[in-house]
C-alpha cells in the first residue's frame, strides 16, 4: 500500500479524469449498466495503480544498486583513512569519512551506511581489503 502516495502524487489527472466520467455516468445513465460501468472504471483504475507499484518497485531496485555501487567506489577511494575498531560484543565497526561498515568477524555480509542510507552487503574482496586496510591503519 505504499504505492498509493507516490501514485497519486504523479497521476492525480487520472483518477481526476475517472471520477469526472463517474459522475456523468451516473447523471446520464439510469440502468443496472450505469453500476457495471461504475465498476468496470473502478476496476480499470485500480489495475492501471497496481501496474503502477511495480514500477516503483524497479525504480527502488535500480536505486539500491546505484547506492550499492557508489559505496563500492567510495570503499576503493578511502581505504587509507578507514579505522577499525573491534566492538566490545565481538563484532567490528569499520569508518571512513563518509560510510560506516558493521559486522562480525565470521560473517558473509556486513551492514553498511552510506549516505544516510542502511544495506546488507555480501563480504567480498573489496570490502575485505577495506577491513584489512583499516587494521593496519589502526595498528599504526
Amino acid at each position: 500500500m505504499d504505492f498509493i502516495v507516490p501514485f497519486l502524487q504523479e497521476r492525480w489527472f487520472i483518477i481526476v479524469a475517472a471520477i469526472v466520467v463517474l459522475f456523468v455516468v451516473i447523471k446520464i445513465v439510469k440502468t443496472v449498466i450505469k453500476w457495471i460501468l461504475v465498476l468496470a472504471i473502478l476496476a480499470g483504475l485500480f489495475f492501471y495503480g497496481a501496474n503502477y507499484k511495480d514500477q516503483l518497485l524497479e525504480i527502488g531496485t535500480a536505486v539500491t544498486a546505484e547506492v550499492k555501487n557508489q559505496a563500492i567506489k567510495t570503499i576503493s577511494g578511502e581505504m587509507k583513512e578507514a579505522q577499525y575498531k573491534q566492538n566490545a560484543d565481538g563484532t567490528f565497526t569499520v569508518t571512513t569519512k563518509s560510510l560506516k561498515l558493521e559486522g562480525n568477524p565470521g560473517s558473509n555480509e556486513v551492514k553498511v551506511t552510506f549516505m544516510n542510507q542502511t544495506f546488507t552487503m555480501k563480504m567480498d574482496e573489496v570490502v575485505n581489503a577495506l577491513i584489512e586496510q583499516a587494521k593496519m591503519n589502526t595498528k599504526m
